[in-house]
């Protein structure tokens, strides 16, 4: 009977001590639901503060941001110069809402493109690659018609690889 007790009591100690040693492992982080709730963030420029939908959705570490045409933000008109210029400008905007969640070009991973004309491709895609030398997964289609008549339509999700404030690791 003592041996059964001291055997259990053994089990026990040692299977606690194995919990108390995963919960300490840095790779095994608990992720609460507070976490995965996704936060809605209005736009950084004041005359969209209005628009039927946000600018960027956090959720978690992950930023869904809402698609970007080639307006000039300033002025609410597109941008004149043809599809160099409006890429150029949407991923400008893009960059400037990236900002505003203290991320950059680098951390985005994944973007959509809708073209106008598909035979606009090679021309944006000469911009398009300035930008992202990191080279994000990437769909490009073509619609018949995008919003305001602009040429091209971006939207992309980024990833903060570390928390604000965080030093980078050497």
């Amino acid at each position: 009977m003592k041996i059964k007790i001291v055997f259990l009591l053994s089990v026990l100690f040692i299977a606690n001590a194995c919990n108390d040693q995963s919960q300490n492992t840095p790779k095994e982080k608990k992720i609460t639901t507070t976490e995965l709730s996704p936060v809605f963030h209005a736009s950084h420029e004041p005359k969209k503060q209005n628009t039927p939908f946000s600018d960027a959705v956090e959720v978690g570490n992950t930023y869904y941001l809402a698609g970007q045409i080639g307006m000039d933000h300033k002025t609410r008109e597109l941008v004149v110069g043809g599809i160099e210029n409006e890429t150029r400008q949407a991923l400008e905007n893009i960059k400037a809402v990236l900002e505003q969640h203290g991320l950059n070009m680098e951390d985005v991973v994944k973007a959509t493109v809708i073209l106008d004309d598909i035979s606009d491709f090679q021309a944006f895609n000469e911009v398009y690659v300035s930008y992202f030398p990191q080279k994000p997964a990437r769909t490009t289609f073509a619609a018949e018609a995008l919003a305001r008549g602009a040429k091209i339509e971006i939207e992309v999700v980024a990833y903060r690889s570390k928390q604000l404030g965080e030093k980078p690791v050497n």
